[in-house]
């Protein structure tokens, strides 16, 4: 089946660094996003229509983000922009969306109490992912944890939900909470694990992102900080970030994430071995690849039944709209614009993988302003 001529495109925006230093996480959501994109358009497109991607790098800069957003928009008339990675750069793009009414899809974890009818939300929110690591933290390692994240709206905000989380067990205690520059590098990071092996927390919380992860994860590797005593625990490290580790380096630290590419489905095993055959393949499935792959998919097939992209025509058909991802069947919620997720608990293997601790057996809401759930240690039967 051929697509119409080039005049009938649908036309998409792709908002992803592809230098910078969050490169290497983007990378994978840019080739999750156009990996889907070849796949819709190799089986016929939307109602015969080729979707045509319109591609800038922001390079890590919510400032450029933003204009690139308005760029979309106004020059290449975009009603659609897939992107966005680090929560300041979503926030940064979010006025140009809303003045416009145009629809972002978002494929990164992020730190919840946010709403806007022109986002949907594909990563997971901090009941999705938060919870279920403070809770396996605590029943596994202790409840003392030392923070350690990037200088930005996420981990500050992940940090108070976790600080939040861990003081609800009995002699729960946040050892420390420090922050660094999001090009730090392993020499920044010294003093930081010299504190840490000398307040031996039960365990560390990172949200560290981008190239100073691999910077973290080896400065704690040089110091002697064994995942079997003092392991990390992330919401952030995935598989393309411990690609650029020396092997082993991140070996027994753990993850929470709703996808991890050793998922042993039919489904997920179908769709790795396509995308790694295809030309986009060149940075690691991880959770934010898979988010950005799916959520095209949402896309592609609520415009089938909507025949227009614009806002108003494609949310009624978006929202409650499922998809079976490699992670399961996912389901975007019509009151929140946020998305049902099946999340896990991963320990790095010596592979680079991860082997999968804990996980739900049926999906989970987004709950993102906290408005249904018992707080780990009070209330928390395994969902």
């Amino acid at each position: 089946m051929t697509t119409k001529k080039h005049s009938d495109a649908v036309r998409v925006g792709v908002l992803f660094s592809s230098t910078g230093f969050t490169s290497k996480i983007e990378r994978s959501q840019m080739e999750g996003t156009l990996f889907a994109i070849d796949e819709i358009n190799q089986n016929g497109g939307v109602n015969g229509r080729e979707i045509i991607p319109f591609y800038y790098d922001p390079a890590s800069s919510p400032h450029a983000f933003a204009a690139y957003a308005e760029k979309l928009i106004k020059r290449d008339q975009v009603n659609v922009i897939f992107g966005c990675y680090m929560s300041s750069t979503r926030k940064a793009v979010i006025p140009i969306i809303e003045k416009w009414q145009k629809l972002l899809f978002y494929p990164t974890p992020y730190e919840g109490f946010e709403f806007s009818n022109n986002i949907i939300y594909t990563g997971a929110s901090p009941n999705q992912n938060s919870f279920f690591l403070a809770d396996y933290m605590a029943s596994h390692y202790g409840t003392r944890v030392y923070m350690v994240g990037s200088n930005y709206i996420y981990p500050y905000e992940s940090n108070r939900i976790m600080s939040d989380f861990m003081t609800n067990f009995p002699g729960g205690a946040v050892v420390s909470e420090r922050y660094m520059d999001l090009n730090a590098g392993r020499e920044d990071f010294r003093s930081i694990v010299q504190d840490i092996k000398l307040a031996r927390p039960d365990f560390i919380f990172s949200t560290v992102v981008g190239k100073s992860t691999q910077e973290f994860y080896l400065a704690c590797h040089d110091v002697g900080l064994h995942p079997d005593e003092i392991p990390i625990a992330s919401l952030t490290t995935s598989e393309a970030e411990i690609s650029e580790m020396k092997s082993g380096v991140a070996a027994g630290h753990i993850t929470s994430a709703p996808y991890f590419q050793s998922i042993d489905s039919k489904c997920n095993k179908d769709i790795i071995s396509r995308f790694k055959k295809s030309r986009f393949y060149t940075v690691e499935p991880n959770m934010c690849w898979e988010a950005a792959y799916f959520q095209v998919h949402l896309f592609a097939n609520a415009m089938k039944k909507s025949n227009s992209d614009d806002i108003s025509q494609l949310l009624p058909h978006l929202l409650n709209s499922e998809y079976d991802a490699p992670q399961g069947k996912v389901k975007i919620n019509p009151h929140n614009n946020h998305t049902l997720l099946y999340p896990k608990i991963g320990m790095v293997d010596n592979q680079g993988q991860f082997s999968i601790l804990k996980e739900v057996s049926q999906g989970v809401d987004a709950d993102p302003y906290f408005v249904n759930y018992s707080p780990p240690g009070v209330d928390n039967d395994d969902q």
